[in-house]
């Protein structure tokens, strides 16, 4: 058996607001988190709405790459609908490069766009 984290890159708005950056550099502690904690998988979904920053996964998951050591990294899901699917596995391909094999993708189809 395996064990995972699935999760958003969420902006949250209001006055518990974090600033963009702060966001991510929290999502990016979390997969550091989950590597230390000995997870199998992290995955990171993709949305292209004003109230998430994961409409680049493949380059927050790069960034994931670079401070972990052991954790599969994935997409949870690549809207194949809205890439050009060429590019998609381009970046994928460069990510598992940077990763030493850890990346995975997970596509779907349909979006919020």
């Amino acid at each position: 058996m395996e064990i995972g984290i699935d999760s958003f890159a969420s902006a949250l708005y209001g006055s518990n607001a974090l600033t963009p950056v702060v966001a991510m550099e929290q999502l990016l502690e979390r997969i550091v988190l989950a590597d230390q904690a000995g997870l199998d998988v992290f995955g990171i979904g993709e949305h292209h709405k004003k109230s998430f920053l994961d409409s680049a996964t493949a380059v927050i998951l790069a960034a994931a790459a670079a401070q972990t050591k052991n954790i599969r990294l994935t997409s949870a899901v690549t809207v194949l609908s809205a890439a050009d699917p060429v590019r998609v596995f381009q970046s994928f391909a460069t990510l598992d490069l940077i990763s030493k094999g850890r990346a995975e993708l997970v596509v779907g189809r349909g979006s919020s766009i």
